[in-house]
């Protein structure tokens, strides 16, 4: 007798909403390829966010600003081949929503049909919302980003947190409460005070997500590549890291090297 295997229920924006009101976390993490999202989705991860940290950890720039549409396009396809029950949230990278409403549209479109998201995240509040109108407008959820946003980081010019002064932190709470009103699912907060976190997230109805904001937000997201302990430059104190991979993978690596120097691989048993 043949067993079907009963797929994972898929989580979507409306599930999101209910683990906020009933006072469930909501666990995110990037990923950037097939293989990794699979491990990730398959351990129980709630939301994959192709993030365009992949300029960074993936392509090794400086900053997030040089990754392109067609690259998180290329990022987002493997992502989602590869998951079965996780959202898939993709970043518009910089240049391809704030010049107008049109091209965040265009842009929303593309990584939607092409890639098979589930949603885009943008970074900003007031400035952008005509681009979050359009993008909503075509039946595309949207997660806004708030907090330090690293598209603007030559405008702010540090990765210092955020909104700790009156003036950035009530425009920020303006800003959440904006992006609420128009129709986001969801908000990340970045590097801003646990305290203003924590009123940001009982002041709107959808779901916050914090990296570096506190306990108090409805979920947490980290870069994966950063808990795992691949990338073990980064320090910043809001990162836990859950393995050292690092450690792992140079040590695999090099005993393979030493193995076939030392003609130990491939032995009998490893061939045909």
């Amino acid at each position: 007798m043949s067993v079907h295997k009963q797929e994972p229920k898929k989580i979507t924006t409306h599930q999101l909403q209910e683990m906020k009101n009933r006072g469930e976390k909501i666990a995110m993490l990037t990923a950037y390829d097939y293989s990794m999202a699979r491990l990730i989705d398959g351990a129980g991860v709630d939301v994959i966010l192709v993030g365009d940290s992949a300029s960074n950890v993936m392509a090794g720039h400086e900053t997030t600003l040089p990754i392109t549409l067609d690259n998180m396009i290329y990022h987002a396809a493997s992502v989602v081949r590869a998951v079965r029950r996780a959202l898939v949230v993709v970043d518009l990278p910089f240049g391809t929503y704030q010049g107008s409403s049109g091209e965040a549209l265009r842009s929303s479109i593309r990584i939607m049909k092409e890639a098979g998201a589930h949603a885009v995240k943008l970074e900003g509040g007031s400035e952008i919302k005509e681009s979050v109108d359009r993008i909503l407008s075509a039946g595309i959820p949207v997660m806004g980003h708030l907090g330090l946003t690293p598209q603007s980081i030559y405008k702010f010019g540090t990765y210092t947190v955020r909104a700790k002064e009156e003036a950035e932190a009530k425009k920020l709470l303006d800003d959440a409460r904006l992006l609420t009103e128009c129709g986001c699912f969801g908000i990340v907060l970045e590097k801003i005070p646990a305290s203003l976190a924590k009123k940001v997230s009982e002041s709107i109805q959808i779901p916050t997500i914090g990296i570096g904001a506190g306990p108090d937000c409805d979920g947490q997201v980290l870069v994966m590549q950063d808990m795992l302990g691949i990338t073990k430059e980064f320090k910043p104190r809001f990162l836990r890291r859950y393995a050292d991979l690092d450690t792992v993978i140079t040590k695999a690596v090099t005993s393979y090297v030493s193995d076939v120097k030392a003609k130990d691989f491939p032995n009998e048993d490893e061939k045909y």
